[in-house]
């Protein structure tokens, strides 16, 4: 075995990337104590021992330092804090002396037509430039103190196709109308968007609205995205009465479209269910059809959408909004296209779950609010020791000091064996509960997947690895070109079809994923119009040339042998094929194979030749970096230990979407209506531009919710 040197990294946020997001930013808050149980889910079940003299002793021992643990994680948090408000007293990083953008915090009076916005970046361009032709009046926002309401109009948002027109029944079946409840026959709630966008609100620096076909030219803000699920009307209408002291200039007016739901008797697993036996026709490939007939309706591909919980979770009245909106967009309106699963993990192992029905159902109802109790699936570590038994040997490192099948090594287990559990879904949607959409639920989901199917497989994993900016590479066709005359003049070959390595046993490869053609007779054609079976929002690296803490959970494989080449996406949340699932449960169970979570589907994706991409949604940044800085902090790091996938991971503190990202929270709070580092709130929105209205953006991580106090 070769030699290995562990370098360890001083920073602690750094250690433990992914853990299911049980992590937060040191520059914009620490968690607490409490937390920690969920970002170590071994501890806590070690056998009691016998109290001698010695244990004894090193109790005592462990609760002094577990009491000096506590006190320094206050300590360094309130340090922290402080720190965020006088950064001139410690050593700032590099971006924080790159200037702050503030375009985020543009409210609702500020309204213009996309074909009238100007981006806060641009403005601040061109208002500086020294280029003639850049010399033009910069458009600023403009509000008129006594004008209080928005000065574009709302509308209900309808991202669906056209379901009754002919361009859609020619393909499909036609779609059943679905209800919140079948016997009244209670209709389903639409959403709002303002048609306009705030004037010099700031852009994304990574991802692209346009590439991905999500609609830019519109806004949400809270009541008209939250509303019709109850926000703002009060409980005895059947809502959460959340409303109360936020500012609401022009939010009845989604009155005037929308009926008020009384959500105090939905039941949401029934109706999904019900949905889906209505529409099931739209699933099933017509039996007595010839193969070939060209008049044979076109089969709709299912999602299961997966939302993993564990008992003791807390659901805010916000997270039942949002949960609310995933049913409603995803399942619901789609005709049954998916459904919405909560995969439930029972932290204690003596439960006798798998024995009692009564257990089951009491579990289910002790750790779910009411009007999602038909929804949910539950699991254990102790049915993962069952399912996939011991051993898995040749171990390279384990950092984390944890059990192979704890969730903290292997939250992928479950995954896999609720896809074998249920395998009458094509896709499946691994997703935390940290996460938050501004958009719409459908529309992000669809146009992902649509945007990956178009992609073709050359270059694929090389676009993959690094992040898209548009605003420096132009469109996707100039990346993809950048991507490739990278890649020739780099030292590696590019990614064509499963990788050949030295291993000591592997399973077989399909025959549809060997290349037809060689890598460069291909003219971006092959895989055009497949599926992807791996969709990631982070992108997908190679972790042996990084300092990720965890790049060495490698188990299964011949310690004699190098290691098997190995791929990455931080954060486990994704979208993963049937097909994919079914290698990585086959690589656990047959093969013994295993890796940390945020490394084994993508790996098991590169193994096997499948289809994997990153997604280049909207990732906004909270200072305004160079974009040659940029470019090089994130995709062209110097040396290994620059990554920001590991030590340089601080690069990440101030985005919308990463494990340690501080940003996202504070945005996603300011547009609830929160007042946060001693800004915004609801008397800065009354007095000022209004509430907030952003475009479709996913947030990771919000670790809690609070809006307008």
């Amino acid at each position: 075995m070769k030699n290995k040197m562990f370098i360890r990294t001083r920073f602690n946020y750094e250690k433990l990337p992914g853990a299911d997001s049980q992590t937060a930013s040191p520059l914009f808050g620490t968690p607490t104590f409490k937390s920690l149980k969920h970002r170590a889910p071994w501890v806590g079940r070690l056998q009691r021992p016998r109290l001698s003299f010695a244990r004894i002793l090193t109790l005592v021992v462990a609760s002094l330092l577990i009491a000096s643990m506590i006190g320094t994680s206050v300590y360094r948090r309130h340090r922290w804090n402080e720190d965020r408000n006088r950064p001139d007293e410690r050593k700032l990083y590099h971006w924080e002396h790159y200037p702050r953008l503030t375009g985020f915090w543009n409210g609702v009076r500020t309204l213009v037509p996309h074909r009238d916005y100007v981006s806060e970046q641009e403005f601040i361009r061109k208002s500086t430039s020294s280029n003639p032709e850049d010399n033009i009046k910069p458009k600023w926002p403009t509000m008129s103190k006594e004008h209080k309401e928005p000065t574009v109009d709302i509308a209900p948002f309808n991202p669906y196709p056209d379901w009754n027109s002919a361009a859609y029944l020619n393909k499909h079946e036609r779609v059943e109308t679905c209800y919140l409840n079948e016997e009244t026959k209670t209709e389903l709630p639409d959403i709002y968007a303002y048609q306009g966008i705030p004037q010099n609100q700031t852009e994304p620096f990574f991802g692209s609205y346009e590439e991905l076909g999500i609609n830019d030219k519109v806004c949400f803000e809270r009541y008209g995205r939250l509303g019709p699920y109850g926000y703002s009307y009060s409980r005895e209408e059947g809502g959460l009465g959340m409303s109360e002291k936020s500012e609401a200039g022009g939010a009845d007016k989604i009155w005037s479209w929308e009926k008020k739901v009384d959500y105090r008797d939905v039941d949401w697993g029934t109706a999904q269910k019900k949905c889906h036996e209505k529409n099931k026709i739209r699933f099933q490939k017509n039996a007595t059809a010839a193969e070939n007939d060209p008049t044979a309706k076109e089969k709709v591909k299912r999602h299961a959408y997966i939302l993993r919980t564990w008992t003791g979770y807390k659901y805010s009245d916000y997270q039942i909004l949002t949960i609310r909106a995933m049913i409603n967009e995803l399942a619901l309106k789609s005709g049954g296209e998916y459904d919405v699963y909560f995969l439930l993990h029972v932290k204690d192992d003596s439960l006798p779950i798998w024995s009692s029905e009564e257990v089951y159902r009491k579990t289910i109802e002790d750790n779910l609010p009411k009007e999602f109790w038909n929804m949910a699936v539950l699991w254990s570590e102790q049915q993962m020791r069952m399912y996939y038994p011991e051993p898995f040997p040749n171990n390279v490192y384990n950092h984390a000091k944890a059990p192979v099948h704890s969730v903290y090594r292997s939250a992928h287990f479950a995954m896999q064996w609720f896809a074998q559990a249920h395998p009458d879904y094509d896709f499946y949607w691994n997703w935390e509960m940290d996460l938050r959409l501004s958009g719409h639920y459908w529309e992000f989901n669809n146009r992902i997947g649509e945007w990956a199917k178009r992609q073709p497989r050359k270059g694929i994993w090389e676009r993959a690895s690094r992040y898209y900016i548009p605003e420096l590479h132009g469109s996707w066709h100039n990346f993809t070109e950048m991507v490739e005359e990278e890649t020739y003049h780099s030292d590696e070959k590019p990614v064509w079809g499963p990788p050949k390595f030295e291993n000591s046993g592997m399973l077989d490869t399909l025959p549809e994923v060997e290349p037809k053609t060689s890598y460069v007779q291909d003219n971006y054609e092959w895989g055009v119009g497949e599926d992807a079976d791996l969709i990631t929002f982070n992108p997908i690296f190679d972790p042996a040339k990084t300092n990720w803490v965890f790049r060495d959970d490698v188990s299964g494989y011949d310690l004699e042998l190098p290691e098997p080449p190995r791929r990455c996406a931080i954060i486990t949340v994704s979208r993963l094929s049937k097909r994919l699932l079914d290698a990585m449960h086959r690589e656990t169970y047959l093969m013994k194979h295993h890796m940390f979570p945020e490394m084994w589907p993508s790996t098991v994706a590169f193994h096997h030749g499948l289809k994997a991409v990153y997604a280049p949604h909207a990732v906004y940044f909270d200072h305004n970096w160079p974009l040659g800085a940029i470019d090089g902090t994130f995709n062209h790091p110097p040396k290994p230990t620059d990554s920001v996938f590991g030590w340089g991971e601080h690069n990440q503190l101030g985005n919308s979407f990463y494990y340690n990202a501080g940003f996202s929270s504070e945005l996603w709070r300011r547009w609830l209506g929160s007042r946060e580092n001693n800004q915004g709130g609801p008397e800065a929105e009354e007095n000022g531009t209004g509430r907030l209205c952003i475009r479709p953006t996913l947030f990771h991580p919000v670790k809690y919710e609070k809006g307008a106090e």
